[in-house]
């Protein structure tokens, strides 16, 4: 049985291996919600059969083992023999001791269902991978995402099963990308169901309302060693930094089909949106370095992870640790 159980869960353990690092060599394409639900279920059945089965076992051999010392002992003494070698413990010790294949498996299974819990409920760290949310996020910056805020989903399917806030505009939100669902990518909600966001010569129209747009000093890249105009924009309760690239033309090069793409009308000044039902037009803060809504439509609400809150690293900036809007 112990040789059975150690093949299967090789077997088992090089499963994962080799899908993370095939997922890390790019050959497929990795779902770590996925693999964390099945690494759950796997060291849980193995939890469950250790409780229950395997450590049972032992425990009777170690009785058995006691049992036939005891009356080893008895049988010596008869004999007026008293000093003999004792090995009980070590054998006891070595008997009771989970084997390596339960002790990767089921002695796992309480730190990655905590994990799992955590991330699939409550938060979820990400890191940023690019400079579209500049000067908001930076490249890099390790954030938290809370997964409650805007209802409790489903682990792996995303299925919402209980209501709680609907995303505001300013929001700053993870969300699974349209075109390829698989991915994570994070903007600013600029529009919620029912608005008219029209962005034209780069600035900011809700509801044919302009939004508050106030010159900030220049922005410094340290990645892109060049300085961008820095503004503070005001939508709803929420202010926040972006930026725009004076090079950049105000036209919307290049836009993808997508649904819902009769709502939006496509000009040489940009692009006038009306946001469907259910959906959210997203946007970055670093406006002209943003593959956002205006090139790949707008995001369903099914499609929501969560909303990003606080950055908790940045190995190469400490100072960035704290709360953003």
């Amino acid at each position: 049985m112990r040789s059975v159980m150690s093949s299967i869960t090789a077997v088992v353990l090089a499963a994962f291996v080799g899908y993370g690092a095939a997922w890390y060599l790019g050959a497929v394409e990795g779902n770590f919600s996925l693999l964390l639900f099945l690494a759950t279920v796997v060291t849980g059945i193995y939890w469950l059969a250790e409780r229950f089965y395997f450590l049972p076992q032992r425990r009777q051999a170690v009785v058995a083992l006691e049992v036939s010392a005891l009356s080893r002992q008895a049988e010596l003494t008869k004999m007026g023999i008293s000093q003999v070698d004792d090995n009980t413990k070590e054998v006891k010790a070595r008997l009771i001791m989970q084997p390596w294949w339960l002790d990767w498996t089921a002695g796992l299974f309480p730190v990655i269902v905590v994990v799992f819990l955590l991330r699939s409920f409550l938060f979820e760290p990400f890191k940023i991978p690019s400079g579209s949310m500049i000067p908001t996020l930076l490249v890099n910056d390790l954030i938290l995402v809370n997964k409650f805020h805007y209802g409790v989903r489903l682990p792996v399917i995303n299925t919402k099963i209980f209501d709680n806030h609907s995303p505001e505009r300013g929001d700053v939100m993870v969300f699974r990308y349209p075109p390829k669902p698989s991915l994570d990518y994070i903007k600013r909600v600029v529009g919620i169901p029912g608005d008219e966001v029209a962005y034209l010569n780069k600035k900011l129209t809700i509801n044919g309302k302009p939004l508050v747009k106030t010159p900030l000093p220049d922005f410094f890249d340290e990645d892109a060693l060049r300085y961008a105009k820095q503004f503070q924009e005001v939508n709803g309760d929420r202010k926040y930094r972006l930026l725009n690239d004076e090079d950049r033309p105000a036209f919307i090069p290049g836009a993808d089909d997508f649904p819902f793409k009769e709502n939006c009308r496509y000009s040489s000044e940009g692009v006038v949106c009306k946001v469907p039902e259910g959906h959210y037009f997203m946007m970055g803060d670093n406006r002209d370095n943003s593959l956002d809504s205006r090139y790949w439509g707008f995001v369903p609400e099914k499609n929501i992870v969560g909303k990003a809150f606080f950055v908790w690293m940045n190995f190469g900036n400490l100072k960035r640790i704290g709360a953003f809007q």
